[in-house]
């Protein structure tokens, strides 16, 4: 896995030069109330409202996306997911913080926000803090097949959140493709990710349903392993990891591409004569 101090062009792009990352999965070290499934890529807090602080396994390569996807709500709770990252090594810890905000941020050398719209951004230096309005985003058909982030740029494909198949299915993802929904409403994509600068520091930028909310966070220690901070916090029952692909999008992928934009919706997926395997995918994926 690449690191911000090897020897490598900031934002070059993912080849034999620069390997794409491992899959992203969530450490052994986690809160007293989470479970997670065997395969390591869904958290779930299984009772009370806290002790639901996660980490990714390994640390971030510079423009890695740490992205997960809401699968449970639980009604009750004030308080939505956390997100951020750290420079603490898990492993090292005594033990698992409640709470990320403030117990793990107390520890120091931790970037970690409540996820909203429009407060997780910092100014550039030199430059007073502006209120932000982010424009509707045009449909999927017309926008741009990459995010970019400073010098990074990240496929769009899965980055937005998607609902499952249903009689409005069609609806809800094109409200999940503008960014209208609360951004912790259940399906909604979430991703962290730092972008290195020259001076050894780097910014941390939040990412929700495919739209990036700007620098959260300057100055992170960009030469030290980074990892991401996920607490499933309050409200937040369940969240799974998804995988992103950084080169050249697979044939399976584009094939979803194209059978995806040649149907009205997902539901008519089905009366398409292909293997049922590869329907699951177009419509879940």
């Amino acid at each position: 896995m690449a690191s911000a101090s090897d020897a490598v062009e900031l934002g070059a792009p993912w080849g034999p030069g620069r390997p794409e990352p491992a899959p992203t999965r969530f450490h052994r070290v986690h809160g007293a109330h989470i479970l997670l499934d065997p395969s390591g890529t869904r958290a779930t807090r299984v009772e009370s409202f806290a002790h639901g602080v996660c980490f990714s396994r390994e640390p971030l390569a510079p423009g890695q996306v740490f992205l997960v996807e809401i699968e449970e709500k639980e009604l009750g709770w004030c308080g939505h997911l956390r997100l951020g990252l750290t420079a603490l090594d898990p492993a090292s810890l005594p033990v698992v913080p409640e709470f990320s905000l403030p117990d793990l941020v107390s520890l120091g050398h931790t970037w970690v926000f409540a996820i909203t719209r429009h407060h997780n951004r910092v100014p550039p230096e030199g430059h007073p803090e502006v209120e932000v309005v982010f424009p509707s985003r045009p449909s999927a058909l017309l926008q741009e097949p990459y995010l970019c982030i400073e010098q990074f740029r990240i496929p769009r494909d899965r980055l937005v959140g998607r609902s499952r198949p249903g009689l409005y299915s069609h609806l809800l993802d094109q409200l999940y493709e503008l960014n209208v929904l609360p951004p912790t409403a259940r399906r909604s994509r979430l991703g962290v990710l730092f972008c290195p600068r020259r001076d050894g520091t780097a910014d941390m930028h939040i990412i929700i349903n495919g739209e990036d909310m700007g620098p959260s966070a300057r100055g992170l220690p960009a030469t030290q392993p980074l990892y991401a901070v996920v607490d499933v916090f309050a409200s937040t029952k369940s969240v799974r990891l998804v995988q992103l692909e950084y080169g050249l999008p697979s044939l399976q992928t584009l094939c979803r591409l194209v059978i995806q934009r040649s149907v009205v919706h997902r539901l008519a997926i089905d009366g398409l004569h292909l293997p049922k395997g590869l329907k699951d995918f177009c419509k879940y994926e």
